[in-house]
């Protein structure tokens, strides 16, 4: 699986290659900026690109804005985000094109390799890998007047977790309650929500996502 790294830090960079590396990633190309990201991107077209996102000249929001513009240009391209905090604004763009696997991780997560590596694969293939803590700051942030203010406590915690990529399965072991019941809760969030049902779950969690931001 090829994969496109940008971190600014040396150190943090090499540790990430090596790690990628040692679980049977190729790491095409490493950048430390926001032109060399885009650049390589697209040359390389990899199968995931891993992105900090704040990355050289600006130190702002350099390497969201290159994926995102390799977006434009490679549709779907899967986009895995490593930040050090929780930028509302920056998972609103990343959300806003529903195409392709994305990913929101708090770089804490990089020290818990197995789920790190599992976040990239499971991007890499179409989903979706949301840190809970960026879930939450999303979740609440919405008042009450919003749709999402009407569910249920429980209804909100199963959409915590499937915007997190969690099958029906692992939200029914995480909750203590069965898989029935979870696609129960699911077709009544989809309902409150007003958003058409779909086969595609990945695809239903993106566009529950994106609606949060509106």
């Amino acid at each position: 699986m090829r994969v496109v790294l940008a971190e600014d830090l040396a150190l943090l960079r090499d540790g990430l290659i090596r790690l990628l590396e040692a679980h049977e990633f190729d790491v095409v190309e490493a950048v430390d900026n926001g032109p060399s990201l885009l650049r390589a991107l697209v040359n390389h077209r990899p199968d995931v690109a891993v992105v900090d996102v704040r990355l050289p000249p600006t130190f702002t929001d350099e390497g969201l804005r290159a994926a995102i513009e390799a977006r434009v240009q490679l549709p779907g391209l899967p986009v895995l985000v490593l930040s050090q905090y929780v930028e509302q604004l920056y998972a609103r763009e990343l959300l806003a094109d529903w195409r392709g696997g994305v990913g929101y991780l708090l770089k804490d997560r990089v020290s818990n390799v197995s789920q790190f590596v599992e976040a990239v694969r499971q991007v890499a293939g179409g989903g979706t890998a949301m840190d809970p803590e960026v879930v939450a700051t999303l979740l609440s942030r919405r008042g009450n007047d919003s749709p999402v203010g009407g569910l249920t406590p429980r209804e909100r915690e199963v959409l915590g977790l499937m915007a997190e990529g969690r099958s029906n399965s692992a939200i029914a072991a995480k909750l203590f309650i069965t898989e029935k019941a979870v696609s129960k809760h699911t077709n009544s969030i989809f309902a409150r929500l007003g958003l058409p049902q779909s086969e595609d779950d990945n695809r239903r969690v993106l566009a529950v996502l994106a609606y949060l931001q509106v």
